[in-house]
């Protein structure tokens, strides 16, 4: 399989440019129905469960201000990444103890592993750069911030 092109997996209508709620999973269902709204997700409660029991793994808080919850399960149509962010940050539970200002959720079909990985490799590398990240921040329309993650993935 090769790695779906972000432009596919990032859509205008899976960026939202409003506050989400500052509790870990109120975001994560925040971010879920913006997948939902979109068509990308077949069943609701079945893709909570999922990105719920990935994170009672271990934390998705990857430090930096970034948080990546994602889930495989059969509840998703195709490749999807939504996007987020925080004036205030939410608790994911970093290694580093910073708030997440910067949310992505990954969702993939359950027969996706390796598209999966690929997918949150490349996200996570975009988004090790400051530059990246404070494009993102600084960004005023969700045509930026598709931009912005899309030329960094790139």
């Amino acid at each position: 399989m090769t790695e779906p092109k972000i432009e596919t997996v990032l859509t205008s209508d899976l960026i939202t440019l409003e506050e989400p709620p500052a509790e870990k999973e109120a975001t994560i269902e925040f971010l879920l129905d913006q997948a939902v709204e979109a068509g990308r997700v077949t069943d609701r409660e079945t893709a909570l469960e999922a990105l719920l029991a990935r994170e009672a793994e271990t934390t998705t808080g990857v430090g930096m201000g970034i948080g990546i919850p994602h889930a495989k399960t059969d509840a998703v149509s195709e490749p999807t990444v939504v996007f987020a962010r925080s004036s205030t940050g939410v608790d994911f539970d970093a290694m580093d103890g910073e708030p997440a200002t910067l949310l992505f959720m990954l969702l993939v079909p359950a027969e996706g592993g390796e598209e999966h990985l690929e997918l949150l490799s490349s996200l996570s590398r975009a988004l090790m750069h400051d530059d990246v990240r404070d494009r993102l921040h600084e960004a005023e329309s969700k045509a930026a911030i598709e931009e912005t993650i899309t030329e960094a993935v790139a």
